[in-house]
């Protein structure tokens, strides 16, 4: 199921409503799922009465291909059934979780999945013990085509699929894996009350939500009141998070272990068959344009008229006397006008679907915090938000989660069931071809030269949340997990060093570090989902080249780019993302994104002069 999650949440303002008192219109509609608890309640029963019949299949997978076929349209089946339950669970959970019914309906799911995963166990062990011959002769099968790319991906599997055995002990602790991410959730989601602060407009609510607009407050104390209130909160519950990550981090050690991979990195990367060549090639590059970065943030300090920069100076904007504002409805025009060169096909679908209730609008008490799409087979392509209306950057959200959002649509519908997931690698180019997109357009469309260096600032800044600060993210991930299976324990002091020690080298010189400044590697959610946020840089490097591409050339580009979209999982992502036009195993795309960021910072120097 594809789920896609963006780090920059919005502005609750100085109150957060309860769930009970959002409108009806700015929640969405779940019933493309379900139409009710009640409907999913009864789902329920079905998905457990069907799972019964998950060992009947146990020994019959060899014997031929209609036996075969057989028990994978069984799994097709109960798997349809249990998406559609995971989705609806997991979005009502989403829209606040304090609600205890909603974790109940997820814990009860979770432990049904767990048996049900558990019975299972014996299938893909099944599978490859099937000689090779056979399994050959099953898969040119006419009626085996629809699972034939499914099973071809699960052959390369062979040599990390343990006994029925012991993958049925793995699939019970599938379950109980989960808890140290839920307890991050729970605990800076929920549990956490960052209180308030003095702002020119009277007291207001401090959120994960508020902290982002009033990092972009001109005024420079707020900014460092919000800066120091939020990480306290951190600094009191940081041994807490020190403990919750590194267990994250030993579950992750553990599974590669356990399913025989060199290291938990390459256990993440190999169902996409990608070499780990792409990571080490993205941070490489990423240094080599370091120096570029540490221009830009000089340019920063200097037009902000400062002797040093502070940690909370990141986000102002350069370009003074430029607001912005929106409705979520007008934010939904400025959307559809930008994606324009995608065609008429696309926009009309997208409006309908944002205009008809694919997405949850804005903050509330215990809900998610930042924003995420999330898609599945048969119900909508869902998105929640948590917008606020004089934030431009919840815009350029939408437009990035709407990506997500069309990309699960044109998969799901050219796609058979067991291989319409696309990676995460192919995730977040679609994403970001949007916000590219989104950019050019609000650019060519700047009404003054004020707002077109504003434009041209945030494009820079894009590049540097998705490229280089990715890429750092990605840079923690890989050292700390390096350090776990080399058997160092991954204290509080050692996971603040190791972040500090890369806060220092992104940001250069020009950067004057807080004391608090490397916990903010202790609130960063991806990282309970180990080796992502990579993709997030690799995304921006190939969304660059893709609508440049279809700017240029129009039609031909935009088929190469809907043939991607619609590919699903049925290529690894190097080749898919080929279909679009763009090599990514190649340092070639980072390389130009890294260059095309030169370019803009110096033409924000030449305007700032």
């Amino acid at each position: 199921m594809p789920r896609h999650f963006n780090p920059s949440p919005a502005d609750g303002g100085s109150t957060l409503r309860q769930r009970q008192n959002v409108p009806e219109g700015d929640r969405w509609d779940l019933t493309t799922l379900f139409p009710s608890d009640a409907s999913w309640e009864e789902g329920f029963v079905r998905y457990r009465e069907k799972a019964k019949a998950i060992p009947s299949f146990k020994g019959t997978l060899g014997k031929s291909a209609q036996h075969l076929l057989d028990a994978l349209v069984f799994c097709r089946d109960i798997g349809l059934l249990e998406e559609g339950l995971a989705v609806y669970a997991a979005l009502r959970e989403s829209e606040d979780q304090g609600d205890s019914s909603s974790r109940d309906r997820s814990t009860r799911l979770s432990m049904a999945q767990t048996q049900a995963q558990a019975d299972f166990s014996y299938f893909e062990p099944e599978i490859q013990a099937i000689p090779a011959a056979t399994i050959e002769a099953f898969l040119v099968a006419p009626e085996l085509a629809e699972f034939a790319v499914w099973l071809r991906k699960l052959l390369r599997f062979q040599p990390h699929i343990l006994s029925e055995a012991e993958e049925r002990l793995l699939a019970l602790h599938m379950e109980t894996n989960q808890t140290a991410s839920n307890a991050f959730s729970v605990l800076t989601d929920v549990d956490f009350e960052f209180g308030s602060i003095e702002t020119p407009e009277g007291e207001k609510s401090l959120s994960h939500g508020s902290f982002v607009t009033y990092l972009q407050h001109p005024d420079r104390e707020l900014r460092q009141r919000a800066y120091t209130s939020y990480y306290a909160v951190y600094e009191r519950h940081k041994t807490t998070l020190a403990v919750l990550y590194e267990g994250q981090v030993k579950l992750d050690r553990l599974a590669a272990q356990v399913r025989k991979y060199p290291s938990a990195r390459a256990m993440a990367m190999f169902p996409y068959n990608m070499p780990e060549t792409v990571y080490d090639q993205l941070v490489g590059s990423v240094h080599a344009g370091l120096p570029t970065l540490h221009k830009y943030y000089d340019l920063r300090r200097r037009t902000l008229g400062l002797s040093k920069l502070r940690h909370y100076d990141m986000r102002v904007p350069l370009v003074k006397g430029v607001s912005w504002h929106h409705t979520f409805e007008e934010a939904i025009e400025v959307v559809l006008r930008a994606l324009a060169p995608l065609g008429p096909q696309y926009t009309e679908t997208l409006g309908k679907g944002l205009r008809g209730r694919w997405v949850d609008r804005f903050e509330n008490k215990g809900k998610t915090s930042g924003a995420f799409s999330y898609g599945s087979f048969t119900g909508a392509p869902y998105i929640l938000m948590n917008f606020k209306e004089e934030l431009l950057d919840d815009v350029f959200t939408l437009a990035h989660e709407a990506g997500h959002s069309m990309h699960s649509l044109e998969s799901a519908r050219n796609n058979p069931f067991l291989h319409w997931h696309y990676t995460t690698f192919e995730a977040e180019v679609a994403s970001t071809v949007n916000e590219q997109l989104l950019l050019r357009h609000l650019i060519a469309t700047a009404r003054t030269a004020d707002e077109k260096a504003y434009l041209v600032n945030k494009e820079i800044d894009s590049i540097i949340g998705s490229l280089f600060r990715q890429t750092m993210f990605a840079e923690f991930e890989a050292r700390t997990h390096a350090l776990a299976e080399a058997g160092t324990s991954l204290t509080i002091e050692v996971l603040r060093q190791e972040y500090r020690t890369l806060l220092s080298t992104y940001f250069g010189p020009s950067l004057t570090l807080e004391e608090v400044s490397d916990l903010e590697g202790l609130r960063i959610p991806h990282f309970y989902r180990a080796f992502y946020v990579y993709t997030y840089a690799t995304g921006i490097a190939a969304a660059i080249a893709i609508a440049g591409r279809i700017i240029q050339l129009g039609e031909p580009a935009r088929k190469d780019y809907f043939t991607f979209l619609q590919s699903g999982g049925s290529r690894f992502p190097i080749d898919a993302l080929r279909l679009a036009g763009v090599d990514m195993a190649s340092p070639a795309p980072v390389n130009a994104a890294i260059a095309r960021f030169a370019t803009l910072v110096d033409e924000l120097g030449t305007i700032l002069k």
